[in-house]
């Protein structure tokens, strides 16, 4: 198809597949991305976020179903697709022995920019990102943050309508993360759509739309908000103990126990409702251990997250082969 289509969705991807041999990385995964959305991809190494990301960029072609991204469909238009998105993999991927500056203008030779365009625009990336100063380094002496900002940079320095990031925080510090992000809301709120890749839950607070793929099936879908709200089966309960490792070994075994996981100092319990506490107090205390408190927690991603997954493998475990569904 010619480029443009719907004008309000960047991505389209409906039954996308990717099989290496028997094993099935990606399954059949379908969801759209809205022009200008910061959407996150979140899910545990190997199940299926890069893949998914490889294939809407043109770079490796679908086993079945298909794609689009800004109009062009990626089996049959794979170049057109990469001129005009930006993209940016796991691991850094410049040349160490570059300068900030050698590698900003080889990209922009890669990517066809005027020498005027490749420099102004190479200038405003080192203004914006903070590197400036640090323009005459060679990359490989760069700390990791400041490597994954030139390399955001030379994915964007095109001016790109779509940015993949593929894990692009990871092994990386805190603050360097969250002044990452800090770079991707201002190319956000400029239009530019971003799908990223995560397995920060943190980080997934940023994005607009999360959607959770898990041995290679998207398995959750939603805003931040509604995941932990409507995808969370059952009651969070938060169990202050002594003996915590102990203690998690014995509300484990409990039948009124769906999921129970440490979180910090504390154990975070699944329940069918909160007047279960009572009856954990007492399997504690036949144990001798001692209980501080029971009471209801705030969910997080996390815990909506190991919530959806238990219950993803449960159907896994129940259905026949071939006739597991994805989780809506």
């Amino acid at each position: 198809m010619a480029g443009g289509g719907d004008t309000a969705v960047a991505v389209r991807a409906r039954g996308l597949t990717r099989r290496f041999g028997s094993f099935v990385a990606v399954d059949h995964v379908t969801f759209e991305i809205p022009r200008g959305a910061v959407w996150g991809f979140l899910g545990p190494n190997g199940a299926g976020k890069s893949t998914t990301i490889r294939m809407l960029c043109g770079i490796l072609a679908p086993s079945e179903g298909r794609a689009e991204v800004l109009g062009y469909d990626v089996a049959r238009d794979p170049e057109q697709i990469k001129a005009r998105i930006g993209y940016m993999s796991q691991r850094f991927s410049l040349y160490d022995d570059l300068t900030v500056e050698e590698n900003l203008a080889f990209y922009a030779g890669i990517y066809g920019l005027a020498p005027a365009d490749a420099r102004r625009r190479s200038a405003e990336w080192i203004a914006r990102s903070g590197l400036a100063g640090q323009e005459h380094l060679p990359a490989g002496a760069l700390s990791g943050g400041w490597k994954q900002r030139l390399a955001f940079g030379c994915a964007v320095l095109h001016e790109p309508r779509m940015v993949f990031l593929d894990e692009p925080t990871s092994g990386v510090d805190p603050v360097s993360r969250r002044e990452f992000w800090d770079l991707i809301d201002v190319f956000a709120q400029g239009g530019v759509t971003v799908m990223v890749t995560t397995h920060y839950m943190d980080e997934a607070e940023h994005c607009d739309t999360l959607a959770f793929i898990y041995g290679g099936r998207i398995i959750a879908m939603g805003t931040p908000e509604e995941i932990k709200t409507q995808q969370m089966s059952g009651q969070l309960l938060e169990v202050r103990a002594a003996r915590i490792a102990e203690a998690l070994d014995a509300l484990s075994a409990l039948p009124e126990v769906r999921e129970a996981a440490l979180f910090g100092r504390t154990i975070h319990v699944t329940v069918d409702d909160v007047d279960a506490a009572p009856r954990l107090r007492d399997a504690l205390a036949g144990r001798g251990i001692e209980v501080e408190q029971i009471a209801p927690a705030r969910v997080s991603l996390e815990d909506a997250f190991v919530s959806i997954v238990e219950r993803d493998e449960r159907a896994r475990a129940a259905a026949p082969a071939g006739r597991v569904h994805p989780a809506r």
